[in-house]
């Protein structure tokens, strides 16, 4: 696909192309030429504003895929090429906000672990991992299905999960 829309630039200059594609065009071939004729720009302003090509240019589909999948009031009076570059300005501050977004929530994670981290020592990891060999051993004594059931349990999971995950009566889960 990318290299038709090189291809296609090769032709008549972008201008040109614009200046044919009509904003009363509802046909597949109108489409595609308004494609052809803003794509790249969406695409390049996209990718100056986030910095990131790939992004850029999965937004710039997603522009293009929001004018094809709802009907757009494809009047002579209405402003196609606004619409399109309000839109792509919209999903990229979406985007960024995003990114800033999870970008903050993993910084706060990390922090978190740094402490935790910190706040345990060499004394407090050496019982831990004490206390995992130990629990390890218990469960490889046990019957698998009651090591899975113990394992379940200890995950939070209730006894009709439980009842239902082995296959045998809520009430007999208990005295497993």
């Amino acid at each position: 696909m990318l290299h038709d829309v090189v291809q296609g630039f090769t032709a008549p200059t972008a201008k040109t192309r614009e200046q044919n594609v009509t904003a009363s065009s509802t046909t597949r071939k109108g489409f595609e030429e308004l494609f052809l004729a803003h794509y790249v720009r969406i695409a390049a302003i996209l990718r100056r504003m986030l910095g990131d090509s790939a992004r850029a240019e999965d937004l710039a589909n997603e522009v293009f895929l929001k004018l094809y999948g709802q009907p757009f009031p494809r009047n002579d009076g209405d402003n196609l090429p606004g619409w399109l570059y309000r839109t792509a300005m919209n999903l990229g501050i979406d985007a960024l906000r995003s990114s800033a977004r999870r970008s903050r929530y993993e910084q706060a994670a990390a922090r978190e672990e740094i402490k935790k981290q910190a706040a345990e020592n060499g004394f407090d990891q050496a019982l831990r991992a004490e206390r995992q060999q130990r629990v390890r051993a218990v469960l490889a004594e046990l019957k698998p299905a009651q090591g899975q059931l113990l394992l379940l349990r200890a995950s939070g999971h209730s006894y009709k999960e439980l009842a239902d995950c082995l296959g045998v009566e809520p009430g007999s889960v208990g005295t497993l």
